[in-house]
């Protein structure tokens, strides 16, 4: 277990070193702001928009609400006023990966250049409108919340460092959806094959499972333990963290980010300050062994649930 942490300390360490957060408010006040958006019938895209102006607050949440409704109105007439589910879907699939006058003749795509989303600013849903190259994070997003606006039954579901979405026919049949790609049908053992993953993890609904509505909440949210992470503000990302675990306590990725936290907590205030260990104070050592035990249980819990660093990793 010790071995595993250390592992994933190397792979999760901030790209910032330097203490920051977007707004001046502390710990407290976050929570307060993350917990409201876990409030009842709180909208995905509502939830979304929200999360993304946290991480920058120049995103205009309003222009892409009245983008995302302009589309929806294109796509409903597209599909035709009696349309059924699949006529829907098969509209929406065309709006937004086929060229044609609806979108300007410029289709969304799949951004090869940072298909991960692993650059915060190609995680904001305005800048994927903008630009038209989106990731496995904003392309998932869009097509839900344009799905659920037809008034399609969707919701997303998680892979290994992968989204996308399960969506219900009026036969009552779920299926994949695969957004990055043409939103085409995909079955659960593509992705296992594409993503490997453990039986376990599975089993035990870490991957492949449609998310119910707090969950998918949470897995958005993410993105803010993410950006507090890269920030250096560990303190902050271990509140949020507890906030996401509390709606939904099996969020291996929630689990990993907290464990990641937590490392960077012990770098920041050990290993960038201290050579010799009889150099740290002793309320300082004692805080640190709390930190430590936190790092190792939030990846025994992932680990337990199935979880393994080197899901989604290909040989």
């Amino acid at each position: 277990m010790k071995f595993l942490c250390f592992v994933i300390l190397a792979l999760c360490l901030p790209v910032a070193s330097v203490l920051a957060q977007s707004s001046s408010a502390g710990s407290t006040e976050l929570v307060t702001v993350v917990e409201a958006l876990f409030a009842p019938g709180r909208d995905l895209l509502d939830v979304k928009l929200t999360v993304d102006s946290m991480v920058d607050p120049s995103a205009n949440a309003q222009a892409v609400k009245a983008e995302i409704a302009r589309m929806t109105d294109a796509i409903k007439s597209m599909a035709g006023e009696e349309a059924r589910s699949a006529e829907k879907l098969t509209a929406l699939k065309r709006y937004l990966y086929e060229s044609g006058g609806w979108n300007g003749n410029k289709p969304f795509r799949y951004d090869l250049d940072d298909p991960l989303g692993e650059k915060s600013a190609n995680r904001l849903l305005q800048r994927y409108l903008t630009t038209r190259r989106g990731n496995c994070i904003t392309m998932p997003i869009l097509f839900l919340a344009l799905g659920q606006r037809l008034g399609l039954t969707m919701t997303l579901a998680e892979a290994p460092l992968h989204v996308f979405v399960k969506y219900t026919d009026d036969g009552g049949a779920v299926w994949n959806l695969e957004p990055t790609s043409g939103g085409g049908f995909t079955r659960d053992a593509w992705y296992r094959q594409k993503l490997p993953m453990s039986d376990k993890a599975v089993a035990n609904g870490v991957y492949l499972r449609p998310l119910a509505h707090e969950e998918a909440t949470a897995l958005i949210v993410s993105f803010v333990v993410e950006h507090q992470i890269e920030a250096g503000a560990f303190e902050h990302a271990i509140a949020v963290s507890d906030v996401l675990l509390r709606h939904y306590p099996t969020f291996a990725y929630g689990l990993v980010k907290k464990g990641s936290a937590y490392s960077g907590l012990l770098r920041r205030e050990l290993a960038d300050k201290y050579t010799r260990m009889e150099d740290i104070p002793a309320d300082l050592k004692t805080k640190a062994d709390r930190w430590y035990a936190a790092n190792i249980e939030a990846f025994a819990r992932a680990e337990a649930l199935g979880w393994r660093p080197q899901d989604g990793q290909t040989q």
